[in-house]
């Protein structure tokens, strides 16, 4: 049995980190029977490498074309097609987990990471266009999105807040969740019909860290761990209490840390560093196609080991200051770059669909 399921029996729902039609279209259904996979997730540079390799997009691609359809509503068009597809694959999933899982996630234009009423609009729009009660609408963790996530929450739009890197920014991400909750709740809405999950991103945080480490250096491969670690405390500290009893009697979901860029991209470590460590109960990890490999011969998962050593994981960070590492310098460097890497995709991707789409049309 791949040990993915027992991620699912420690309280860790797996989302897969891919979306392309050959899966929107039914390959999903292998990951979710075979491998215990409950989720998701997608975001502009994944739909761009799928749109660039092979031609399962060029049907619908070429009608699009031939009806004049511009290439960044071409985008939409095949993203939406393949959202619908897998949200109705993962509705089962949804439908046993009482709305607790099953979800799929769709990405606001990377354009509007800085323009708050417009990823407002953009997100009210795609989640009404789907009309699927099992998607998520990403929308990045800018500080112009805080305000458009709380909107979204006070909507009763399910949200899946991204590119998370710092504890001062996760905190604000809480507070917007609350708040939208709060007036969701007060207008007369069901608490229990709005999820959302809040994206910390794991292994980019180790590649800046490390960049700014001497080779060699003890501290080298601790930060991302120790910073998610330290996540999972400040979730645990704000999800209790008098305002999130109060949400709570009223059916509210928690908002479960989501761990994000949880494959290794330094080969010195082992490849399933951020699965191993950030195990615990009401979380997910997103898992991309070579972790899932991994992990289907993978032995050794603990549970709870996210809540392990949290004390080590304070000093870390204060380690890591007293090395001359800005951390906060880290964390708004991979969140400016984390916006420019998807804006860059988006445009990729609209760049090869203006070309294939005219080759299509041409035949």
């Amino acid at each position: 049995m791949s040990a993915i399921a027992k991620l699912l029996e420690f309280g860790q729902s797996p989302w897969y980190d891919n979306l392309t039609r050959a899966l929107a279209r039914g390959g999903l259904r292998a990951l979710i029977d075979e491998d215990g996979i409950r989720g998701v997730t997608s975001n502009p540079t994944i739909f761009e490498k799928a749109m660039a390799a092979g031609n399962d997009y060029d049907e619908q691609l070429a009608d699009l074309a031939r009806d004049g359809v511009a290439a960044k509503d071409a985008y939409w068009e095949l993203v939406l097609d393949d959202i619908t597809h897998a949200s109705g694959i993962l509705q089962p999933v949804f439908d046993d987990a009482k709305g607790g899982d099953g979800f799929v996630s769709i990405e606001v234009d990377p354009d509007l990471a800085h323009d708050t009423p417009g990823t407002t609009q953009q997100a009210a729009y795609l989640f009404e266009r789907l009309g699927r009660p099992n998607v998520m609408i990403k929308i990045p963790a800018t500080r112009e999105g805080l305000p458009a996530i709380e909107d979204s929450i006070a909507a009763g739009i399910n949200i899946n807040i991204t590119l998370i890197f710092s504890l001062a920014r996760y905190d604000e991400v809480i507070d917007a969740y609350l708040r939208g909750l709060e007036r969701f709740a007060h207008a007369g809405g069901d608490a229990s019909t709005v999820a959302s999950v809040a994206s910390f991103f794991v292994s980019r945080v180790d590649t800046e860290t490390d960049r700014r480490l001497p080779e060699g250096h003890p501290l080298r491969g601790k930060a991302a761990v120790a910073n998610a670690k330290l996540a999972y405390e400040q979730f645990r500290r704000r999800f209790s209490g008098e305002r999130w009893e109060a949400l709570a009697a009223k059916s509210a979901r928690l908002q479960r840390p989501l761990w994000a860029s949880t494959s290794t991209k330094n080969p010195a470590y082992s490849p399933t560093l951020y699965i191993d460590e950030l195990i615990g109960p009401d979380t997910v990890n997103t898992l991309a196609q070579a972790s899932v490999e991994v992990l289907r011969d993978h032995t050794g998962l603990r549970p709870n080991t996210v809540m392990e050593d949290v004390e080590g994981a304070h000093k870390v960070m204060a380690a890591l200051a007293e090395a001359g590492v800005d951390f906060d310098d880290v964390t708004a460097t991979l969140e400016r770059e984390g916006v420019e890497s998807f804006s860059a995709s988006f445009h990729d991707a609209l760049d090869t669909l203006d070309k294939k789409g005219r080759e299509l049309t041409q035949r």
